[in-house]
Order: C-alpha cells, then structure tokens, then sequence
C-alpha cells in the first residue's frame, strides 16, 4: 500500500473516531465517584482520547516519511 493511501485511510479513522469522542462527551461532567456508569463512561472518553492521539502521531509520522522519499 502507497504512504498517501495509509494516510488517507488514517484520517478517515481519525474522523470516525473524533465524531465517536464527540457523541461520548455529550453530557460528560468528568468522574461521578460512587458511579458505576459515570466511570465507565470516563474509561470510554480516555479509550478514545489515546486512539485518537496514536491515529495522529502515525499520520504524522507517514507524512514525513511522504516528505523524505520526495527526496
């Protein structure tokens, strides 16, 4: 697979998941302690959170690599 095929295919997945992060965040108010559901809820959101950091760092790491071989 060609490096700007990944990348685009990484940003796809990258929307997804921000849409994803973006309907969990409605009505999150942080940690209800005492809140089974809450908790979870706040598991959900940092799951989320580190996919989506990973999904960026990759991208960015294949668009230098994009930026490397143009030379």
């Amino acid at each position: 697979m060609e490096i700007s095929e990944k990348i685009n295919q990484l940003k796809l997945k990258l929307v997804h998941y921000q849409e994803k992060l973006a309907r969990e965040m409605i009505g999150y108010g942080g940690v209800k302690h005492e809140s089974a559901a809450s908790e979870i809820k706040h598991d959900k959101v940092m799951v989320l959170q580190a996919i989506i950091e990973e999904i960026k760092e990759e991208i960015a790491n294949l668009e230098k690599k994009k930026k490397l071989k143009k030379f």
